[in-house]
C-alpha cells in the first residue's frame, strides 16, 4: 500500500457526519501540512509525514517562515510562524531534541530588550503582510507572541537560557493586565495553562477570568451577540466565545465559565460547519489566499475542540 500519512485508516465515517463533511473540504482545500495534521489527528495518521511538510518552512536560523501563519507572506522567520510550527510540533509529541535548541537558539535571537518576542520582526518589511499587523523598527515584546510560545515549551519539559527570561516577562504581563483583547487573554491563558508555578498560574487565571467577563470580552449568548462589543480593531462581527479561551476541558479558563455557557458555545461552535465541510475564519481577510490557507487550520481546531469535550463529529 502506499505511504500516505493516513493509514491505517478507520471505518469511514457517515457521509453526514461533521468529520466526513470536514475531510472533503480538507482534501479539496488545504495545503499539504495541513492535510497531514487532519490524517495525524483524525484518520490515525503518522507523525513522520506531519513533520516532513512542517520541515518546508523551517529556515536556515532556527524559526519559520514561508507563510506558514497566512497572514504573513514571505520567507523570512517571525515569532508567529514559529509559534504555529510550535504547535504543530506539541501535537504530534516531537517538541523536543535538537529542533528545539535550533528553534530556542532563534528565539534569543529576535528577543527584545527583556528577552520577550515581538509579534513582528522588522524583517517583514520587505513582504506582504496584513495591514493589521504593524511593522515598526524597535517592535516592542509582546505577550500576544510570547506567552504561547512559554506555554508549549513548559508544557514539554524543554529548558533553555532563553525560556527563563521570557517566563518571567509572562508573569509580568500577566499580572498588570487591567484591559485587554479577546487574543491577548488567549495568549495569558495559553501561558498559564503550562506555567510551572501552578498556585500562581490559579491565581492569575481567576483574575483573569474576572476580567474577561466584566469587560464583556466573551460572548456567553450567541444568539444575541448585539449585547457584546467587539474589541478595537477586530473585523465586524469578531466575538470571541468561552470555547476560544478554554479549548480543552482541562484549561484554567474553564472554570470561567457555567456548563450551560460552555454548552451553548459549543452548539454555537457545532453550527458553525459550513456547507462545504469547513468552518470560517472570523478575523479580518485582507487577501483571497490567505483566508483559503487559514479556512483549513480553523477546521483541524473546531473539530479538535469539539472532540475534547465530548462532542460527536464522526
Amino acid at each position: 500500500m502506499a505511504e500516505t500519512g493516513a493509514s491505517p485508516l478507520p471505518p469511514t465515517p457517515p457521509a453526514h457526519s461533521p468529520l466526513f463533511r470536514a475531510e472533503h473540504f480538507v482534501w479539496l482545500t488545504a495545503r499539504v501540512l495541513e492535510q497531514r495534521v487532519f490524517a495525524h489527528d483524525f484518520l490515525n495518521g503518522a507523525a513522520d509525514p506531519v513533520e516532513t511538510a512542517l520541515d518546508a518552512y523551517r529556515n536556515e536560523d532556527g524559526g519559520y517562515g514561508h507563510a506558514l501563519e497566512p497572514d504573513l507572506r514571505g520567507p523570512v522567520s517571525q515569532p508567529l510562524h514559529t509559534a504555529r510550527a510550535l504547535g504543530v510540533l506539541d501535537s504530534i509529541g516531537r517538541l523536543n531534541g535538537r529542533r528545539v535548541e535550533r528553534v530556542c537558539a532563534y528565539l534569543t535571537s529576535v528577543s527584545t530588550r527583556d528577552g520577550a518576542l515581538p509579534a513582528i520582526h522588522p524583517s517583514q518589511r520587505d513582504y506582504p503582510a496584513a495591514p493589521f499587523i504593524p511593522i515598526v523598527d524597535d517592535p516592542p515584546s509582546e505577550l500576544l507572541s510570547t506567552g504561547p510560545v512559554v506555554g508549549l515549551l513548559h508544557r514539554n519539559d524543554v529548558w533553555h537560557a532563553w525560556l527563563f527570561r521570557a517566563t518571567d516577562f509572562c508573569w509580568q504581563a500577566v499580572d498588570s493586565l487591567e484591559r485587554s483583547h479577546p487574543y491577548e487573554v488567549e495568549a495569558a491563558v495559553a501561558f498559564l495553562d503550562s506555567a510551572p508555578d501552578r498556585p500562581r498560574a490559579q491565581a492569575a487565571a481567576d483574575r483573569l477570568g474576572r476580567l474577561v467577563r466584566d469587560h464583556r470580552l466573551v460572548a456567553l449568548e450567541p444568539d444575541r451577540l448585539d449585547r457584546y462589543p467587539v474589541a478595537p480593531g477586530y473585523a465586524p462581527g469578531e466575538h470571541h466565545f468561552p470555547y476560544d479561551f478554554a479549548r480543552t476541558p482541562q484549561s484554567l479558563a474553564r472554570a470561567w465559565f457555567t456548563d450551560e455557557e460552555m454548552a451553548r458555545s459549543l452548539d454555537h461552535l457545532a453550527d458553525a460547519q459550513q456547507k462545504d465541510g469547513g468552518w470560517p475564519v472570523r478575523w479580518r481577510q485582507w487577501a483571497p489566499g490567505t483566508a483559503l490557507e487559514a479556512r483549513p487550520m480553523v477546521t483541524i481546531e473546531a473539530l479538535r475542540t469539539l472532540r475534547a469535550y465530548g462532542r460527536a463529529v464522526d
